[in-house]
């Protein structure tokens, strides 16, 4: 399994493993939209014998009621197609996405995800960091992992995602 960032002529399989992985075509038009926005992304795939069968998508947030926020990455999309899921290629997509969030310079990656997932890749609630959602979700679902040790101490806010996960 080599999981590699987007290349150009990936797109239609990055739609259709999105399409499949969630039933519809929700997330797959976040990430075209997201795409052309113009926004830094981290955007890696997963291939096996020259077939992408995963993919993950991070990018930028920001913090409200802070000015001079450090950089925090949000991480959604995450999908793998159906045939491959429950083979470790989700959980090599999100170890090698935050080692790419953090050689970008993030402090932290947040995540609106599965309370029993995530946490193994180190997530807790956000809460904890006095940290938010813009959007109204239980508190054990709404995450976040640190990349740079205590480069959150003092920050508070909510998490404001591109305008692009507000029309999807």
């Amino acid at each position: 399994m080599k999981i590699r960032p987007e290349q150009p002529g990936d797109q239609p399989q990055i739609r259709i493993i999105n399409q499949q992985a969630f039933a519809g075509d929700t997330e797959a038009n976040l990430v075209d939209t997201l795409r052309n926005s113009g926004v830094p992304l981290i955007s890696l795939v997963a291939e096996e014998d020259e077939q992408l069968v995963g993919h993950i998508l991070f990018s930028p947030v920001t913090l409200s009621g802070q000015n001079n926020a450090p950089p925090i990455a949000g991480l959604a999309p995450m999908a793998v197609l159906p045939d491959w899921q429950g083979r470790g290629v989700g959980s090599l997509l999100v170890t090698t996405g935050l080692e790419y969030c953090a050689s970008a310079g993030y402090v932290a990656v947040v995540v609106l995800g599965h309370p029993d997932y995530y946490p193994r890749f180190g997530f807790v609630p956000a809460s904890g960091f006095g940290i938010k959602s813009e959007f109204n979700v239980p508190d054990e679902v709404f995450m976040l992992k640190t990349l740079q040790g205590s480069a959150l101490q003092g920050i508070k806010g909510t998490v404001q995602y591109h305008a692009a996960f507000n029309e999807a």
